[in-house]
């Protein structure tokens, strides 16, 4: 009887063995990326923002030099400046449920805009709140969220990918201060999902593809924009990106911080209930190898 009983654990142990790895890898799916000029105190108020302990959830830091590594040459040396507060909360989500973005204290990019360029960076399906001490421009956020997604996958993005979303950001902000905020995201994201729909590669196909969509959004458009759009799309259509990703990864955008923070408490309790079911099948695997041992 105790030799069937011992056959019966080892089996179990080798089910439970298939599982593990996918309830080890949602232990890791919270990430906070915290900048790294941040004092002790701000980095308590915006724990406390993002609802988080930082005994529960994996913290990095992001400095100001890795965010220049993506920004510098795209936007002016005084922007850059030499510190890094703006800070991210990130949380894997269930396949397909897309990107879901908050902003708090960000000044030039919009909840959009970070949509926008993270699907152009490879993240998927995560939830992201974003945040600083004051008012920051928020362009060195993308950094921290790039780090902070790739820490929670354990898999690195592409750095084309990386450099092509930071400079996406940068055109877009750029535009929106002479069109508008929601106009800029717009028109960028229709003139990306064309240039991928259409694998769209020769130059002037792109500039002809920017003119439209400028003409089809009411924008009038510089020479000079015209030009840096172009060459971001040039960019951007070498990228391994699928338009029925782009749209799907873009569908929850409108959700609030209160809908993604009820959907973090609803993964945590998850991954809790995982948890207990562990710890509860190791206890009776100890009883019971003690039972047969004795």
């Amino acid at each position: 009887m105790k030799m069937k009983k011992f056959i019966s654990l080892l089996l179990m142990v080798g089910l439970l063995m298939t599982v593990f790895p996918l309830a080890a890898v949602a232990s890791a799916q919270e990430v906070v990326s915290l900048g790294a000029n941040l004092t002790q105190q701000q980095k308590e108020e915006i724990l406390n923002y993002f609802g988080v302990d930082e005994q529960d959830v994996r913290v990095i830091t992001v400095t100001n030099q890795e965010m220049r590594e993506y920004l510098t040459g795209l936007v002016p040396e005084k922007q850059l400046g030499t510190t890094a507060y703006s800070s991210a909360y990130v949380t894997l989500t269930s396949e397909g449920s897309g990107v879901r973005v908050e902003t708090d204290n960000i000044a030039w990019v919009t909840k959009e805009m970070y949509a926008n360029v993270m699907v152009t960076a490879g993240i998927e399906d995560a939830d992201v709140v974003i945040t600083a001490p004051f008012e920051v421009s928020g362009a060195s956020a993308l950094t921290g969220i790039t780090k902070a997604f790739e820490t929670a996958t354990g898999e690195n993005l592409d750095e084309n990918a990386k450099r092509a979303a930071n400079e996406e950001l940068v055109v877009t902000t750029d535009l929106a201060e002479e069109v508008g905020q929601d106009e800029a995201a717009d028109l960028i994201q229709d003139v990306k999902t064309k240039v991928v729909e259409e694998g769209l590669k020769d130059p002037q196909e792109i500039k002809e593809a920017v003119k439209q969509i400028a003409i089809e959004h009411k924008i009038k458009l510089t020479d000079e924009q015209i030009q840096q759009i172009s060459e971001l799309m040039e960019k951007i259509s070498n990228l391994d990106l699928n338009v029925n990703k782009i749209r799907q990864q873009l569908d929850n955008i409108d959700l609030n911080i209160d809908d993604i923070k009820d959907a973090v408490r609803e993964n945590q309790g998850v991954l809790q209930k995982i948890a207990d079911a562990i710890n509860s099948f190791f206890d009776w695997v100890k009883a019971t190898v003690a039972e047969f041992i004795g």
